[in-house]
C-alpha cells in the first residue's frame, strides 16, 4: 500500500531541481528532466510550485535556509566561519553552481529582495557589531563591510576558473581563507 508523503515529494523535487538548475540554469532547465531526476511526474511540479520559475526560487530559498541553519555565524571566530563556508562549498559543488546561475540570471536585472536573505544578513551584521563593541573584531570597517568581505573571501575559490584556483593548491586554500579573514578582522592592538 502506497502512502502519500507530500513533504518527501517536495524534497525530491527540490533535489532534482537543484541538480538540473546547477547544470543548466533556469533558461536551459526543463521541467520534464527535473521530474525525472526527482522520480515524480512533471505535473507534480505545478502542484507544488508556480512552474519552473517558482521552483527556481524555492531552491534558492531552501539553500539559504540550509546554509543559515548548518553554518551559523560565530562573530567571535569569523575566520573559522569563513573556513566552514569554504568547506560547505567543496562538499556541495552543485549548490555553488546553482548560486552562480542564480546570480547570473537574477543578478541586477530586477529587484530581487529575498526576505530570508535580508533577515539572515541583518542578524549577522548585528552579531558582528556586538563583537566589535566587545573588542573581539576590528572596528576599522563597518560590520556590513566585514561581512561582505568575509563572504567573498570564503567563496573566492568556487567563483573562479582553474586559472585562479591553480594559484593556490587545494590543500592550502582553506588555510589561506582562514588566515586572510583573521588578518581582516583582528583588532589592531
Amino acid at each position: 500500500m502506497r502512502t502519500r508523503d507530500p513533504e518527501r515529494k517536495r524534497r525530491q523535487l527540490l533535489e532534482g531541481a537543484l541538480a538540473e538548475f546547477a547544470e543548466h540554469g533556469i533558461g536551459g532547465a526543463r521541467v520534464d528532466r527535473i521530474a525525472t531526476r526527482a522520480g515524480v511526474s512533471a505535473g507534480l511540479v505545478y502542484s507544488f510550485y508556480e512552474g519552473k520559475e517558482g521552483l527556481f526560487e524555492a531552491v534558492y530559498d531552501s539553500i539559504v535556509e540550509q546554509t543559515v541553519s548548518r553554518i551559523p555565524l560565530d562573530a567571535d571566530n569569523l575566520p573559522e566561519y569563513a573556513g566552514r563556508l569554504y568547506d560547505a562549498g567543496l562538499e556541495h559543488p552543485a549548490v555553488m553552481r546553482f548560486v552562480a546561475w542564480y546570480t547570473l540570471e537574477r543578478g541586477d536585472a530586477e529587484p530581487n529582495v529575498r526576505p530570508s536573505v535580508t533577515k539572515s544578513m541583518a542578524e549577522k551584521v548585528t552579531a558582528i557589531e556586538d563583537a566589535q563593541r566587545r573588542g573581539v573584531v576590528t572596528d576599522q570597517r563597518s560590520a556590513a563591510e566585514l561581512l561582505a568581505l568575509v563572504l567573498a573571501i570564503a567563496n573566492m575559490w568556487q567563483r573562479h576558473g582553474e586559472d585562479v584556483r591553480g594559484l593556490v593548491q587545494e590543500p592550502e586554500r582553506r588555510r589561506v581563507i582562514v588566515d586572510a579573514v583573521r588578518q581582516l578582522v583582528t583588532p589592531s592592538r
